[in-house]
């Protein structure tokens, strides 16, 4: 799926080093699906040529506002009308004092003033230049008149410093880019979102888990963080990074066992949704030998099983009447490899929660696809098979209509 499908995106690139990342962002942009038109400033020039973006991008570059290929000679307004967003990566220290001043010299600068679509930028300088008061200043006044700054990131500089002031890399900007478009309908809500497996410890080496990759619950964490959230994700043992995670807004904490991630959860109950994704192992081992279990000859060790908490049905107990309606709205997840309709009804109105989505067929752990059934009093619904993050944004989307 194309996320940015049918966007018109002018993509501004201003004076810096971090400008030889732009063409890489160009490419990721225009395979998200969005029509790219580059303009550039002088000193942009000097460190990426005109030809190669063009040669990206396929539409001519412009670089000056004395420019007379449009027609009415007034490209810093005819660029603007036509497009959903401005992004401007790199942005140097100059063009964000400039730009928060309303000051406009140059076409970039001008395009920026005469616009009527929002405008992100991708700050990228050293990390004194950052850090300076000015720059602050700048930054402060930007997002007050609602520009929308995307990092920077602290790292390794071109000048051989480490801080902050490197400007986010190519895929962290198309992703925030992506997220800027999707519908803000939880702006203002809580979400929490448990996911992956829990490992369940036999000995100090050897443990019951899952086949859970935790791409589903994770997947769901950015949708709601997408769709204005703030998400809080409880995650098992797995290898995600933190959907997002240029953004540093969603609070993940990381667990092992199932007592652990109910313990983790029972103290974030304070949402306004809960996604009871996570694969949580139902038994666990009664007393855990502190020592690696030997195998002796052809015999089995004997172990005591005990069953874990249930955290969905525990989240379930908490809930409370906000506004009216039931807060946290529980969703759950039902794993099942045969009729999943049937256990997914049955687990439904034994947790006694409003909402449970079934994974359809036992393939999609680990997978990057899924397709869904959404089962609530109204009835059930099918989500056909897409990648993961489609559907996490459809249930996000159907969540907050619920509530």
């Amino acid at each position: 799926m194309q996320s940015l499908l049918n966007k018109k995106i002018v993509l501004g690139i201003s004076g810096g080093i971090a400008a030889y990342k732009t063409p890489e962002l160009a490419r990721l942009l225009i395979q998200e699906g969005a029509s790219v038109q580059v303009v550039m400033t002088e000193a942009a020039q000097q460190f990426v040529t005109s030809v190669t973006m063009q040669a990206l991008t396929g539409n001519p570059v412009f670089t000056s506002q004395w420019d007379n290929s449009i027609s009415n000679n007034m490209a810093h307004i005819e660029l603007s009308r036509s497009a959903d967003i401005i992004l401007i990566a790199p942005t140097s220290a100059d063009l964000m004092a400039k730009l928060s001043l309303g000051l406009a010299d140059d076409l970039l600068s001008t395009l920026c003033l005469a616009r009527d679509c929002p405008l992100l930028i991708a700050p990228a300088m050293n990390k004194q230049m950052w850090e300076h008061a000015a720059t602050q200043r700048s930054a402060d006044r930007l997002h007050h008149d609602g520009v929308t700054l995307l990092g920077p990131a602290s790292g390794f500089q071109a000048c051989g410093e480490v801080g902050m002031g490197r400007m986010l890399e190519p895929a962290e900007i198309s992703e925030q880019v992506i997220a800027f478009f999707q519908k803000k309908s939880l702006v203002g809500k809580k979400v929490l979102i448990t996911a992956g497996p829990t490992f369940e410890a036999i000995d100090p080496v050897r443990g019951i888990t899952n086949h859970s990759s935790g791409k589903m619950g994770f997947a769901i964490a950015r949708a709601a963080l997408e769709a204005g959230a703030q998400v809080r994700l409880i995650a098992g043992p797995c290898d995600l990074p933190t959907p997002l995670e240029a953004t540093g807004k969603i609070i993940r904490t990381n667990v092992v066992s199932a007592k652990e991630m109910h313990a983790a959860t029972l103290a974030a109950t304070n949402c306004d949704v809960f996604f009871a994704v996570a694969a949580v192992a139902d038994w666990g081992i009664a007393k855990p030998a502190k020592e690696k279990i030997k195998r002796q000859g052809d015999g089995s060790p004997n172990m005591e099983f005990v069953a874990n908490p249930d955290i969905l049905l525990d989240v379930a107990k908490t809930v409370k009447t906000k506004n009216g309606k039931p807060s946290p709205y529980c969703v759950g997840f039902a794993a099942e490899s045969t009729n999943l309709e049937t256990h997914a009804d049955e687990k439904l109105k034994r947790k006694g929660i409003p909402m449970i989505v079934g994974n359809i067929g036992p393939d999609t752990f680990g997978s990057d696809f899924n397709q869904l059934l959404v089962m609530d009093a109204s009835g059930s619904k099918k989500i056909a098979k897409a990648e993961k993050l489609h559907l996490a944004r459809q249930l996000i989307q159907l969540v907050a209509k619920k509530i």
